[in-house]
């Protein structure tokens, strides 16, 4: 991989992770036929809820246990969340975070796509769940994830860029990752400035390829005087 690759992976990373820390909780409300209807019970058939504490309070314990990097407490918080609570896209989403910074690729994914069955939306899970597609070399099914997260959120800037850097680098489609770039501008407000090089880069190359297959001018004809 060339520096510039390099510098832009890293990028691709740093934007995931930024946009990914504080998933919300919730993935749906209850529709009120989730309510399994009452059937006749018995005193032995009646048993004790069990108190599974406040979602949200224990979702905000094991988020600051991931800020503050104590990754093993977090990983057993969210796991523990996920167990008790499986109609929520925010503890499998932050999961697979965790288990994608300590290079556990197979967990990871697995989490976020648990988080994706549980919220279709869930436009963080869909670009990590890109992020590390990507990182395996699996190729369409990183820009399956990207459009999925775009298609929840047509202006969620860390998708759309690296949406662009997948098919400038790995899928050799130059012109999709112009249409990328360009929308990442827009919706950044053209802030982040390292994406101007890249599109100059492919205007160029793209209009030498134009003036290389362009047809030569017609030679003069040829006069002969006698």
């Amino acid at each position: 991989m060339t520096p510039c690759a390099d510098l832009r992976a890293s990028r691709l990373l740093l934007l995931a992770l930024a946009a990914s820390l504080f998933v919300g909780c919730a993935a749906r409300t209850p529709r009120p036929d989730d309510t399994p209807a009452p059937g006749p019970t018995t005193t032995e058939d009646v048993a004790e809820p069990a108190d599974l504490g406040d979602p949200e309070g224990r979702f905000a314990e094991a988020l600051q246990m991931m800020r503050t990097g104590q990754s093993v407490e977090a990983v057993a918080a969210f796991m523990a969340l996920g167990k008790d609570f499986p109609e929520f896209s925010g503890p499998p989403t932050n999961l697979g975070i965790l288990h994608a910074q300590a290079d556990r690729l197979a967990p990871a994914i697995a989490a976020l796509e648990r988080a994706t069955q549980a919220n279709p939306d869930n436009k963080v899970a869909y670009n990590w769940l890109g992020v590390l597609h990507r990182e395996g070399r699996q190729y369409d099914k990183a820009r399956a994830a990207y459009e999925k997260a775009l298609a929840a959120d047509p202006d969620y800037a860390a998708a759309r860029l690296n949406l662009g850097l997948l098919y400038e680098d790995h899928l050799r489609q130059p012109a999709e990752a112009l249409v990328q770039y360009r929308e990442y501008l827009r919706i950044t407000d053209g802030k982040d400035l390292r994406v101007l090089p890249w599109i100059g880069e492919i205007e160029a190359t793209m209009a030498a390829q134009t003036e290389s297959v362009a047809p030569a001018s017609a030679a003069p004809e040829e006069r002969e005087v006698k």
